[in-house]
């Protein structure tokens, strides 16, 4: 077994090395693009497979984009009704590419509780577990991974990519002072209830999150406040409520919240929140 400590590459997270392992049977085809580029976000998908009977005519559409998108099939015929033996080809695989210590996380792309256990084990080994789901995957599976988006968002953002772009009203903020500007509104997701539509502002878990990072003063760090509401929960996401960004989120609700922009080192710019009385 190599040794995972010293055959790994001391890369930034933008070359974390990732394998991206989809279960057909459990992923929709019309996630592929926004999926791709949200893992790119994370690192760099040295492996791309996915896994499921392909002389299936319900795997139509993954055929079709597994050529365009580089995706390496792994055919699993159904040897009996009822009986999901992908789910055991794609978990034989997730743990001999483990063992071979030359990757920094795993993208487990399915709605299937069934690899729950899979995510717990390859965060045992070290490994960063990204999972990707439609809104009705199962919390367990969810509360496995560190990071848990929904395919729902994926679809959605593609969808506004494709659309005709828009000018954005941005202005500039003085330091000290709450954010004005407003963000654009992200294309609705799918609700916990099924009906089409954004989620409700979080406020007890973002008050939460800069309470558990704010200094003397009340202010939180953006990144530290991001780190921490993924830390509890890990389906945590923006898009979910409107937002393409955590920054968003906060400027959307003067109210509760204000932002301060603080100059840092070389001239760059650190954010802070505040949560108002």
């Amino acid at each position: 077994m190599a040794d995972r400590n010293t055959t790994k590459p001391d890369a930034d997270d933008s070359q974390r090395r990732l394998a991206v392992l989809i279960d057909a049977d459990n992923a929709p085809a019309s996630m592929i693009e926004g999926l791709l580029s949200e893992v790119a976000k994370y690192g760099v998908a040295s492996v791309k497979r996915i896994y499921g009977d392909f002389t299936s005519t319900r795997q139509t559409q993954w055929k079709q984009a597994l050529l365009k998108f580089s995706i390496s099939p792994v055919q699993q015929f159904a040897y009996t009704s009822g009986k999901n033996a992908t789910d055991s080809s794609l978990i034989i695989d997730a743990m001999d590419l483990m063992y071979t210590g030359r990757f920094d996380g795993m993208c487990l792309v399915s709605s299937d509780s069934d690899f729950t256990r899979l995510a717990q084990r390859l965060r045992e080994e070290g490994l960063t577990v990204y999972g990707f789901g439609e809104r009705k995957t199962p919390d367990a599976f969810v509360q496995a991974c560190d990071k848990f988006i929904y395919t729902e968002v994926l679809r959605a953002d593609v969808a506004t990519t494709e659309s005709k772009p828009r000018a954005r009203n941005v202005r500039k903020q003085k330091p000290g002072t709450a954010a004005a500007q407003d963000a654009p509104p992200a294309k609705p997701v799918e609700a916990p209830s099924g009906k089409s539509g954004v989620l409700p502002m979080p406020l007890a878990l973002l008050r939460r999150a800069i309470e558990d990072a704010s200094d003397e003063q009340g202010w939180a760090h953006l990144g530290t406040v991001g780190s921490y509401l993924t830390k509890i929960r890990p389906d945590f996401d923006p898009r979910l409520y409107g937002q393409r960004k955590l920054s968003d989120l906060f400027r959307r609700d003067t109210r509760h919240f204000a932002i301060e922009e603080r100059a840092g080192a070389g001239g760059s710019k650190t954010i802070y929140v505040r949560a108002l009385d």
